[in-house]
This record gives C-alpha cells, structure tokens and sequence, in this order.
C-alpha cells in the first residue's frame, strides 16, 4: 500500500445518535438524554455528561447517576435519517461528500479550500451553512487522511500539511476505536499512537493479525483510503401546476399526459426505467393525495399517463371502490400533480418477458397490452405469478399486466401437503365428479387414517366410459383451516396414469372423487 494520505476535510456533529433523537422523536437534547445499544450507553447529551454519565456505561448505573435520565434505543436508521438533509446542505456548498456514518461527512479539502479562500475559511463556512440551513451545531477538522481529520474535528483544528504523524503522536492508544486492541497495548506498556507507530510493521502483523496491521498505519498517519464520494442523486421527480382547479377526470388526464411524457423523457435521459410511480395531487384546498403503483420496469409515456388517468379517476370520482365502499372526493379541485419515480433500475436490467428479451418485439406487445387496459381497465389484463399454495390453484395469482410480478416463495413456509412435482398443465375451474373402483369393481375409498380400501383399478368421469388405471401415487393429505368448523377442508389427493397415456390429478373429499387437473 503506497501513496500520500488525501487531504481531508471532516464535518463531524457531536452528540449526533441523541440530536437525532430529538430532530426525529423530539427528546429535548438540552436534557440529561442517553442512547442505548445492547443495554450499554453508546451517547449521551452534555447535561447527562455533567452528571457523571458515559459511553460504556450499562443502564442501570447510568440512571443511578442520573436519575431524571431520558433513556432512547439506538436506532441507525433514524440517525441516517436526521443526517441526510445536513448532507444535502453540505453539498450546496461542495462535491464528492462521503458520508463516513450518521454525524460525520468528509469531503477532500482541496476544492472547498481553493473555492472558499483557504482552508481555516471554508471550514467556518460550511459550520455556517450548517447552522443556519438545518440548525445543527457541527465542528470541523482538516488533516491527512479520514482518521486523523476525525480526530481533528473533534477538537476543532486544521492540522498543518505533513503535520499528521506529529498530532497523532500524542493521542492515547483508544483513539483507534478498537477497544480490545487498546486494552491489549496499554499491557504491553503502548499507551500512545506514537509509541504504537514506532513499532515494527512485521512484528505488528505477526503479533495483532491483519486489523492491527490497519490500525498500525492508521497510528502513522498512512491513511490513505480514497474517499467513497457520495453522488447526490439526479432530480427525476416532475411537477406541474394548474391555476385553474381541475375537478373533471377527462380534463386532469389531459394534464397528466404532458407530464408523463416529461417524466419518460428524463428517465430515458438517464437511461433508466421506473418500477414504482408515485402520483401525488394536492387541490386547492389543501388536501394532498398520494399512491403509489408498482411496475415491471418497461413504462412507456402512455403507460405512465394510463396509470395516472385511473388513479385520477379514482380520486376524482371515487369510483374504484368495492362491495359499496366509496373513497371520499376531494372537496376541490386539483391546482397541482406531481409524478415520483419511487424506484428506478438500469434499462437494460429489465427482466426478460413473455415475448423474450427487451425490444421491438416485446415493446410492440406492451403497447398493444397496455392500450387494451386504457379501454377496459387495468384489470382486463392480467399475467400469472407462481407463489406459494397446496393446490395446483392456489400455486397461480393473476396480477394486471404492467404491476410488478413478484413471485412468490412456495418453499418458505413449507406447505404440509403441497403437490411434488411436476405441476399438471390444466387446472381445471371446477373440479369434475368422478368413482374410482377397484380390481373387483367396489368403490375405493379412504379411511380417516388415510387408509386405502384397495388399489384403484378403474376410473370413471362423470358419465363418461370406464378408464383403466395403470398407476397410482398418493394419498397427500390437507388439513386446512381446522381451528374454524365452517371453513374447515380436509381431503387428499392422488396422481393417476391412465391405459390411454392420459395423467389426472384426482382428490377425495367427504367421500366424493373429483378430478382437479390433468398433466401434460
């Protein structure tokens, strides 16, 4: 590993885990606050620091010191969350933030200094910029390298170039944030980052293994892992706004064609398609209305406007409602729509369809598939989804073409008495009424204890002539919905070869055969 640590500037914001708390679930900071992990605190507000709390300590000693402590889980989402419009702020300012974790960004310092007239002041402007755009109180610090820029920050120092090996030389061995290893050199008699570097790299890596070897070159100040930039990602949301309030589904479906247009051009811009759509409409009112449709990735303009007219449709006229149940109208009409690609893939990671892979051929089918739902709705169209189930039927969901086709898992929960395979090829609608006899013509039948009478022999559908039955495999056994009498279905199931090469699936229920499906 060679080369020059980079010249960074880190933005750290102390405390952030507890001032996350309060900008998210409002815990007042300026309190006696404390973050738990594992029942161990993690931070603490400067109030609780004043009355003898600190990070290690377990819950309970922790409240023993404080007794009006406010005690907060730990949570890394809300943290990355809290965290993000500061992120947004610091890069009004500058390029290629990478965000280190919740409360502290680096970005190089080279850009920032040049642009902001030197380093000391670009780090007072962006402290600035922070405060004032997301009232967040935030230090900076500028080094060589990530490691020593964060050590630097929380002392609010701008470190003089070639001057890294020289500041870390003083801090104690728990500044590398390994507490093991720490406690482990402060034995051998290591208690500084100096005295840790002066030792040799070899006898370093034979004695601490590989994460001491980092934190080896870490304690010299070699730390020169290029910083993983954050992209800011690219404004795809398209917005339009009617000074007339539209209250007519035909006049907003009109309006909505020109923005789906919009939205379909810029994705293709960044040669990207969208898998989830997000509508939202806000009326004069004030009442906002949001959904979200899902897709299989291949949207087209006209695609996108169909969705939005019978989102619209429902909206408007609250027509989309079953068994009686209307949504309510809104009390006004629309002053303004906006289409949100929820979720976007690469173009060419569309999923290969019924008509092959992505092209001409496939994008023709949709077209025409797609015009037939803006005539007759979007469930006149409909694909099949293999998901989980007992029977050949509930193994088969029909969703409206263009949603997104989510198979599902039909081995996780397992299925106590689902079909091996392979599936039959025709399922039938309504089971067909059957008698199957055997060798000496009685009826088979099959006992509580899904006992067989006798081999089945014979084989008649309906009123239909007598089959022979070469071959037989069961019973399955289902038991469903037990612990409800009224919904209760307790039957099994039987595959069965035919002399004339034809393959049945057949079920016995209350003592009547039926025959379900038929196998290719």
């Amino acid at each position: 590993m060679t080369g020059s640590p980079t010249r960074t500037l880190l933005l750290w914001c102390p405390d952030w885990p507890v001032l996350a708390a309060e900008i998210v679930d409002g815990v007042p900071a300026t309190g006696p606050v404390a973050v738990l992990h594992a029942n161990r605190v993690i931070a603490c507000s400067e109030r609780a620091r004043a009355d003898g709390v600190r990070r290690g300590l377990r819950k309970r000693e922790a409240q023993g010191r404080c007794p009006q402590l406010t005690v907060v889980e730990y949570d890394p989402a809300r943290d990355a969350r809290a965290f993000e419009p500061v992120v947004a702020a610091l890069e009004e300012l500058v390029a290629g933030v990478e965000v280190v974790r919740p409360g502290a960004c680096a970005v190089a310092a080279r850009g920032p200094s040049r642009y902001l007239g030197g380093e000391e002041a670009a780090a007072e402007r962006l402290i600035e910029h922070v405060a004032q755009s997301c009232l967040v109180e935030s230090q900076v610090g500028i080094a060589d390298g990530v490691f020593a820029a964060g050590l630097a920050a929380r002392a609010g120092q701008v470190v003089p170039p070639d001057g890294t090996p020289a500041f870390l030389a003083g801090m104690p061995v728990e500044a590398l944030g390994r507490s093991a290893l720490a406690d482990l050199l402060r034995r051998l008699g290591v208690r500084t980052l100096g005295q840790f570097a002066a030792l040799p790299a070899g006898d370093v890596l034979a004695r601490f293994g590989f994460d001491g070897a980092l934190a080896h070159r870490l304690a010299a100040g070699r730390d020169h892992r290029p910083l993983a930039v954050r992209q800011p990602p690219a404004d795809l949301t398209v917005t339009s706004g009617y000074d007339e309030p539209i209250d007519r589904v035909d006049a907003a479906a009109f309006a909505a064609r020109a923005l789906a247009e919009q939205l379909h051009d810029r994705l293709a811009g960044h040669g990207l398609a969208c898998t989830r759509l997000g509508i939202e409409a806000v009326t004069e009112h004030g009442q906002e209305l949001h959904r979200v449709w899902r897709h299989d990735g291949l949207l087209t303009a006209a695609a996108i406007a169909d969705r939005v007219r019978w989102q619209l449709d429902g909206w408007l006229s609250g027509s989309n409602g079953r068994a009686g149940a209307r949504p309510a109208r809104p009390t006004a009409g629309i002053i303004r729509l906006r289409l949100i690609p929820d979720g976007v893939i690469a173009q060419g990671g569309l999923q290969t369809g019924l008509w092959g892979e992505t092209g001409e051929e496939r994008e023709r089918a949709h077209r025409a598939l797609s015009r037939v739902q803006g005539i007759l709705g979007p469930e006149a169209v409909v694909t099949a989804v293999l998901g989980g189930g007992r029977s050949p039927a509930d193994q088969v969901r029909l969703v409206p073409w263009g949603d997104e086709r989510l198979p599902g898992r039909p081995d996780v929960p397992p299925w106590p008495g689902r079909l091996p395979p392979p599936a039959p090829a025709v399922v039938l609608p309504s089971p067909l009424a059957a008698t199957v006899h055997d060798a000496d013509g009685e009826p088979v039948v099959i006992s509580a204890r899904l006992a067989v009478s006798a081999a089945p022999a014979r084989l008649v559908v309906g009123i239909g002539q007598p089959a022979e039955i070469v071959g037989w495999a069961g019973p399955w056994p289902v038991d469903e919905r037990w612990w409800a009498p009224t919904e209760a279905r307790r039957r099994a199931r039987f595959q069965v070869s035919l002399a004339d090469g034809a393959a049945l699936l057949l079920a016995v229920e209350a003592g009547q055969w039926l025959v379900e499906a038929i196998y290719d």
